[in-house]
């Protein structure tokens, strides 16, 4: 940068590595090795399977995310000062930050088991790290991915399930079990994290009557947090993805027509993009 900033004293030079100083500063990184070296895999999967890497390249943007609010953020100083610098990101470094949560869970366990993670409630014992926790949400939120009707035939007829506690009252109501609500084994979000494993499966046993958009269309009025899983197909054909802008259809002159991402972010002074195009 030195150079650089000799000869204009006002640019900003960014740049993106895989890793930092250290060890592995000169490796060469794809994402998926970003979410290795990040604490990304080891706390993906189930806790009886091999840590997982996660397909949505998140980790990759992420980074490019990061990098461009740090340009942000030069250029605002530039405007106090003067002066430009120089802006770096490591991937390891965006992963890590991604993964902050897993980070604070790994300093919790000094204090004793994360009674949130579904293996509290199984009786298995945790490690010295933050372990694999399948598809449970953590927190005070806890939540499951649910089978819905026809999930024999469709490898997407699923819903994901936060057993909110505010609307306790109101998830017992819907699926039948209003002795519950009363019940002191039940009846507190303390007193349900060692039966999660047991009340998701109760849950299920309801939602596999439901298709996944009447999960939600009956349990979106009441308050109750849940979530299709919406397959690249339904997400492609999505109307409100298309009228939002977020799925354009582009029409390259030779490649032809194709679906792509349009901008998630939306500004209202900017115009939306439909077909390819800003109107």
């Amino acid at each position: 940068m030195g150079t650089h900033h000799k000869l204009n004293p006002r640019i900003i030079l960014a740049s993106v590595k895989g890793f930092g100083p250290g060890p592995y500063e000169d490796c060469k990184v794809y994402e998926n090795i970003a979410q290795c070296a990040g604490g990304a895999a080891s706390t993906t999967g189930f806790l009886d399977g091999p840590p997982l890497v996660h397909r949505s390249a998140n980790r990759g943007l992420g980074t490019g995310l990061h990098l461009a609010l740090g340009i942000v953020t030069a250029l605002f100083h530039r405007e106090k000062s003067g002066l430009g610098q120089k802006v770096d990101v490591a991937m390891q470094d965006g992963v890590v930050n991604l993964c902050r949560v897993k980070l604070r869970d790994y300093q919790r366990l000094s204090s004793g088991p994360l009674s949130e993670y579904s293996q509290f409630g199984q009786g298995i014992p945790f490690t010295d790290t933050t372990p694999r926790a399948g598809n449970d949400s953590g927190g005070g939120q806890p939540g499951w991915i649910l089978k819905c009707k026809g999930w024999e035939d469709d490898a997407d007829s699923y819903v994901y399930f936060i057993t909110q506690a505010p609307v306790w009252d109101k998830i017992c109501n819907v699926i039948g079990r209003d002795d519950w609500i009363s019940d002191p084994e039940y009846s507190t979000p303390k007193a349900r994290l060692d039966k999660l494993s047991h009340i998701f499966e109760t849950i299920e046993k309801w939602t596999m009557t439901k298709t996944k958009f009447e999960v939600v269309s009956i349990c979106d009025p009441l308050g109750i947090p849940c979530g299709p899983i919406l397959s690249m197909k339904e997400i492609a054909h999505d109307e409100s993805l298309r009228r939002t802008g977020t799925v354009v259809e582009v029409d390259h002159p030779e490649r032809g027509k194709y679906i792509t991402v349009g901008c998630p972010i939306k500004l209202s002074t900017r115009k939306r993009m439909s077909k390819g195009r800003l109107y």
